[in-house]
């Protein structure tokens, strides 16, 4: 399947970016199940600065994999701004990265009663952790994809050049 021609081209400016300033970037997903990692990958030339990627999509693979404390798992769950920053985190001290980015949510079409299908949380830790959430609404493969781009539009002002002021 060829590249989403928009998520191609936010990739392949992220990407150009990270060159630029030097810095490597590593992804920890659970509900877009690799896509975040597929879209770097699909840049030529991406080995420069992708590292690579967990797809923890349980709980145990948060915990275990990514270093997500079973108490922010219990009290605030895998879809939170708290496991989002911390799974970011994780990924990037996992893989000695300068940057790692995260994306959880519940990509529907099921859902919970407090976390409605298409809530999406996007962590980056670059350098420090946060997160920001997301309420997308359309069916499972819209809500992955608009993740994936979501999570590039966060990244790419992160690596924009400051404006110098004279």
């Amino acid at each position: 399947m060829p590249p989403d021609p928009e998520i191609f081209a936010l990739a392949k400016l992220v990407g150009e970016r990270l060159v630029k300033r030097r810095k490597s970037i590593a992804v920890a997903e659970s509900c877009t199940g690799g896509m975040l990692g597929a879209a770097f990958t699909d840049v030529p030339g991406s080995s420069a600065y992708f590292l690579g990627g967990i797809i923890a999509y349980s709980n145990a693979s948060k915990l275990e994999m990514l270093g997500v404390s079973e108490a922010m798992l219990t009290t605030e769950g895998a879809v939170s701004a708290m496991t989002a920053a911390a799974m970011a985190e994780g990924v990037k001290r996992i893989f000695r990265a300068d940057i790692g980015i995260s994306i959880t949510g519940v990509a529907g079409p099921s859902a919970e009663e407090q976390k409605p299908a298409g809530l999406t949380f996007i962590g980056l830790a670059n350098p420090i952790p946060r997160s920001a959430r997301y309420q997308w609404t359309g069916d499972r493969w819209a809500n992955r994809r608009q993740s994936v781009l979501a999570a590039l539009q966060l990244l790419a002002p992160e690596l924009e050049e400051p404006v110098e002021v004279h």
